[in-house]
């Protein structure tokens, strides 16, 4: 029996949708004949078959035949009725059927809902630690599909007090070993993780920052209980405080060294609820972070880790707390002991202490500038001595810096302290070698950091590039010839890194470009079946549009025609990013080749148009840099733009309000305004849109641009004359009437 239903199990694990067809000489789908008879199983004697049984309808919840949909009041009681199994792996397997229920029917859940958040509790407890985390996932499952919190909020005096017991270190949990690890032990392969580039994106940012706590990647009790406290207290926000502080309160009180977890929990608490509790913590944060300070040079490691973690959950209101009493001294105290934690001996608080630091550089930026010097000091000291894992955080934490400072950077004193140990390691790496990306990465930021203080730096890191690219292409098709195997990342980060010192050095690259090959490398890129690859050549090209058209310009209509063609709807679909940079660097190109830019036009504004007519579900980029290049190609085009603008003004100016005051703003306007010249008559019907466009300005600093605005307000206003004008008024919202008064009207 049992080797019959493991065959079945394995069935529904590997290809559950075979059973629920049609199947001929058969009445019925195999389906509705396994599941009543599976169900049965739910009350055998014997343990492996309630688990076999239990696991294979657990596979259908996700697609729901109707079969199990019809017998769901059985199912149910059936996993009421095992919540309390002997077998732990029968317990484990109902409350991973309670988890994805909630994920994907919670419709089916909710009459029983008290029931099952009763039993979850109890499970949450379960000495069986693998129960225990099957039952704690329910709590952020609950959370994520936006059901009534009311539901839980009865449990949460309950709830709180075993996520806690629950974020105490395990004494078999691997942390606990590796912390013991000093920096003189080499890093092993498995510590290592998997790295991923994110190719360049020109535009608003979308991307979030995950914070991960451990330093080893494996999901437990504790980090999940975390999470599940993360999540319950953005839901119920200060609402968890009178039942948590307590506890927290306790633990930081117990000061010997046996209560050191304890301690650990209370710090990671804080930092868990930084984000859903700010506003009933803010009174009190002075104090904790005052009570946080100390624990950095604490003598248990992970304390010193997790401290880290925590005070940089609140880098946000530390740097907002400078002008505070004590608020600088505070800062000052922070930013030495983040400092002193990278040089830890403990190659776990070195990591905790990089990652919170860069976390810290972000708020802070310009409030960097004092410290330069030591910061600087001590990020270098750390790089003499880090092993590999850490030494990609490291580069992490000097390119954030840069990103903060900026110009601030370019100062000899600066200069000498940290390039000479990169350029060391920059010329130690073979082009095969994988630790040169994180390098890649920095050298990025610095240069466009640095700006045309990088020219010392930037021959043999722009060869570089170039070779990198080549050999990678040339492994693509040959490995052997290129002596490494094809690895697409190399020639990402080198396009990134060509774009940084585009950006850096502006017109200061042109002849590093005009003596190399990299045209034509550039638009092999710009043709890869990669996207990440098209991605970030895609930028490189708009880079190199604005700092040096001209040695784009053999191979010009080849770049449009590449670029246009990233842009169709099913490439729009495919790889939104793609068409996002495609789109800008068409934008850079039309307003540095003007009219050699026509042969793509009318083809461009055909993609275009759909992305600014139904923008719902396209990220933000895509929509923004749209409506600059359908301004630019206006711009340099008018006759052709002119005769069409009925099919797209409406959506164009809607667009054109969300964008912030720039100089993209600015030139997309000169196309509204060049456009509308060309075609006064045929913009009238969509005269209300344009001008809530032009009343979305904060203040127009091209003083030519506002004197173009001013003209074509005052002529509609001439064109449609004093009552035409009224009526076109009286639509309007009447912050936008008075903000158009600016222009004369």
């Amino acid at each position: 029996m049992e080797g019959a239903m493991d065959a079945i199990y394995k069935i529904c694990e590997d290809v559950p949708e075979e059973l629920d067809i049609d199947v001929a000489g058969l009445p019925e789908r195999p389906i509705n004949v396994f599941m009543p008879r599976i169900l049965q199983f739910f009350q055998s004697p014997h343990a492996s078959l309630r688990k076999l049984a239990l696991g294979c309808i657990n596979q259908y919840i996700v697609v729901m035949p109707s079969a199990l949909y019809m017998s769901m009041d059985q199912y149910l009681q059936g996993l009421f009725n095992l919540a309390k199994d002997p077998s732990a792996d029968v317990r484990k397997l109902v409350c991973s059927a309670w988890v994805q229920l909630i994920e994907v029917r919670p419709s089916i859940l909710e009459p029983h809902l008290k029931n099952v958040t009763e039993l979850i509790l109890q499970a949450n407890k379960d000495s069986d630690d693998e129960v225990a985390l099957e039952a704690c996932e329910f709590w952020s499952a609950y959370c994520d599909v936006s059901m009534p919190p009311e539901g839980l909020r009865e449990f949460l005096p309950r709830l709180i007090p075993t996520l806690l017991s629950n974020m105490v270190y395990a004494d078999d949990d691997e942390s606990l070993a590796d912390a013991e690890e000093d920096e003189s032990f080499p890093d092993r392969d498995q510590d290592l993780k998997p790295r991923f580039h994110a190719s360049r994106l020109h535009g608003s940012e979308t991307g979030e920052d995950d914070d991960d706590d451990d330093a080893v990647n494996v999901w437990n009790l504790r980090k999940c209980s975390a999470a599940g406290l993360d999540v319950l207290s953005n839901v119920f926000g200060d609402n968890i405080l009178p039942t948590l502080m307590p506890l927290i309160e306790q633990n930081l009180a117990r000061t010997d060294d046996d209560s050191w977890k304890e301690r650990e929990t209370a710090v990671l608490s804080l930092g868990a609820i930084a984000e859903g509790c700010i506003a009933g913590l803010y009174p009190h944060l002075p104090q904790i972070v005052a009570f946080l300070i100390p624990l950095l040079d604490d003598k248990f490691p992970l304390i010193r880790s997790i401290t880290c973690w925590t005070l940089s959950r609140y880098s946000k209101f530390i740097v907002q707390s400078l002008d505070h009493p004590n608020g600088r001294e505070q800062f000052d105290k922070i930013l030495m002991g983040l400092l002193r934690r990278i040089l830890d001996t403990n190659k776990r608080v070195q990591e905790a202490a990089c990652s919170a630091f860069a976390t810290l550089e972000e708020e802070a930026a310009e409030e960097l500038v004092p410290h330069l010097e030591v910061i600087l000091q001590h990020l270098m000291c750390a790089y003499g001595k880090y092993q590999k894992r850490n030494l990609r955080i490291l580069y992490d934490a000097l390119g954030t810096l840069a990103d903060a400072v900026g110009a601030e950077l370019n100062q000899a004193k600066y200069l000498d302290i940290f390039m000479p140990p990169l350029i060391t390691k920059w010329q130690q790496l073979q082009n095969s070698d994988k630790d040169l990306f994180p390098l890649l990465e920095c050298f990025t930021s610095i240069a466009q950091a640095l700006g045309p203080g990088f020219a010392q730096f930037a021959e043999p890191v722009f060869q570089r590039c170039i070779n990198l690219i080549q050999s990678q292409q040339l492994a693509k098709i040959d490995p052997t010839a290129a002596g490494s195997l094809y690895d697409r990342e190399f020639i990402v980060c080198s396009l990134d890194l060509l774009s940084g010192l585009a950006e850096g050095l502006g017109a200061g690259i042109e002849s590093l470009v005009a003596q190399s090959n990299l045209r034509d490398l550039l638009l092999q890129c710009c043709m890869d079946e990669a996207a990440d690859v098209r991605q970030s050549a895609l930028a490189l090209l708009g880079d190199l549009s604005r700092v040096c058209p001209i040695h784009l310009h053999p191979r010009l209509q080849e770049f449009l025609t590449v670029a246009a063609k990233q842009l169709s709807p099913q490439s729009v679909k495919d790889a939104v990013s793609v068409a996002n940079n495609a789109c800008w660097a068409i934008g850079e190109l039309a307003i540095k080749i003007g009219k050699e830019i026509e042969p793509v036009v009318i083809n461009v504004v055909s993609c275009l148009v759909p992305i600014l007519k139904s923008p719902e579900g396209l990220n933000k980029s895509l929509i923004e840099n749209s409506a600059i290049t359908l301004g630019r190609l206006s711009w340099v085009c008018p006759d052709i733009m002119a005769p069409h603008m009925d099919h797209f003004m409406q959506a164009w100016c809607s667009a054109l309000c969300m964008i912030r005051d720039d100089f993209e703003k600015e030139d997309a306007f000169h196309g509204l305004c060049a456009m509308v010249a060309a075609n006064p008559s045929g913009a009238v019907g969509s005269l209300a849109y344009i001008c809530q466009a032009c009343a979305s300005w904060t203040e127009i600093k091209s003083e030519g641009l506002h004197s173009e605005v001013c003209q074509i307000m005052n002529g509609y206003k001439q064109l449609l004359g004093n009552s035409g004008w009224e009526q076109c008024m009286a639509t309007l919202e009447p912050a936008v009437v008075q903000r158009l008064a600016r222009y004369g009207v």
